[in-house]
């Protein structure tokens, strides 16, 4: 309860007494300049490290690894990414060093200590490894290609025709809708 007081009352009313202190020192316009500039240059940043950390993140998929240190470093983005953007000197500094790529890694190895990652389970019981990069998928799902690959890896091109529903199938008449 107290970590709380402390980060939604004391956190503002300290960012708060910095920005008059710096305003009061060069200006409020630039102040504010600064402010508007640091969230810019923060998004941008963001937004760079996110896409880089996405793509570690799909290598790691598809060589079947658990990206779990990209996972973090994502989570440590986004909040990063809120820091910059809300107005303040210190905030900014946090964000800046949650989303720099030489501190970045290392904050997220000592996040990774404290959580445990563990792969999906699929509805079978089984480890979850679908490769989803390869597959296409329409509407609901179904798979909107015409092929798929086999075990050993190659295509075998095929169609299917569907001949009834379940009901049918299991020798029960149709209802009529």
């Amino acid at each position: 309860m107290a970590k709380l007081f402390l980060l939604f009352a004391l956190f503002p009313i300290l960012e708060i007494a910095i920005l008059l202190n710096v305003s009061e020192q060069i200006g409020g316009w630039y102040t504010v300049a600064i402010v508007i500039l640091t969230a810019f240059l923060g998004a941008r940043l963001v937004k760079q490290e996110g896409l880089s950390t996405l793509t570690q993140a799909q290598t790691k998929m598809q060589q079947g690894q658990v990206p779990g240190q990209e996972m973090a470093e994502g989570l440590l983005l986004v909040i990063a990414g809120v820091l910059l953007i809300t107005p303040g000197f210190v905030t900014d500094g946090i964000g800046f060093i949650l989303s720099l790529p030489i501190t970045r890694p290392l904050i997220a190895k000592g996040l990774l200590k404290h959580i445990k990652v563990q792969p999906m389970q699929g509805p079978l019981g089984g480890q979850f490894n679908h490769d989803f990069s390869q597959q296409q998928s329409g509407p609901f799902g179904h798979n909107s290609t015409n092929h798929s690959k086999s075990q050993a890896g190659e295509i075998i091109e095929g169609e299917f025709v569907e001949k009834g529903d379940a009901s049918e199938q299991l020798g029960k008449p149709k209802e009529p809708l």
